[in-house]
């Protein structure tokens, strides 16, 4: 059987999307965003970084230490727009390759009352449904790209709301990243008031999820 064959099955789409997301994920044991941007001359360091932001989320590296290295590289007002871009620049490519290559394989396995009403908020009401789960603390980056990518979501809806959703934390880091040399700034301060906020409405999520998981297990 020809390898375009073998592609055109369901089993073997999957597949070759989570060899992807592996040798995504063993790469950042080789490469380093930032020194790389560093290395590229100043007038396009802006837009490597950009570049190596979308991949090093495909990599799993996390999006807080890369908005900070975009607060420490660009300043503030040039870091926002930068993580931002990257952030939905890895949104959409981990969006286009889970929907090229394993929601037809994997959709089907969908089951379960809440990932069926997962399910239908992300197709019925994309971009509120996205934009909730990006300003949600705590949720996985690419849980969110995944899922969405297994519904019927629109690209135009699911990128607004990506955008949208990570502008509050992805600049709270960078800011904190831009001020970071100055520790007593009000900048610093109120980003690292907002990051604790973050870092507390996520644990508190998760605290209460986990007593609800508790309080059901006995009538499961």
């Amino acid at each position: 059987m020809k390898l375009s064959g073998v592609l055109r099955a369901p089993w073997a789409r999957a597949a070759l999307l989570l060899v992807i997301l592996l040798a995504a994920a063993s790469s950042v044991l080789f490469w380093d965003p930032r020194q790389l941007a560093l290395s590229v001359p100043g007038v396009w360091r802006a837009p490597a970084f950009t570049l190596l932001f979308a991949l090093g989320t495909l990599a799993f590296l996390p999006k807080p230490a890369l908005s900070v290295a975009a607060g420490v590289l660009f300043g503030a007002r040039g870091g926002v727009p930068v993580a931002v871009l990257g952030t939905t620049a890895g949104a959409a490519l981990a969006f286009g390759l889970g929907r090229g290559l394993g929601r037809r394989a994997l959709r089907p396995l969908l089951r379960g009352r809440a990932l069926l009403a997962l399910d239908r908020g992300l197709t019925e009401h994309g971009f509120r449904t996205v934009l909730l789960m990006r300003l949600v603390p705590g949720v996985p980056f690419q849980a969110v790209n995944l899922s969405a990518a297994l519904s019927g979501v629109r690209w135009g809806p699911f990128l607004a709301g990506s955008s949208l959703g990570v502008l509050p934390g992805t600049a709270a880091y960078v800011v904190a990243g831009a001020s970071a040399g100055s520790p007593g700034s009000p900048a610093f301060l109120v980003s690292g008031a907002v990051i604790v906020l973050l870092s507390a409405v996520s644990l508190a999520g998760a605290w209460r999820a986990r007593a609800r998981g508790a309080a059901a297990a006995p009538a499961a």
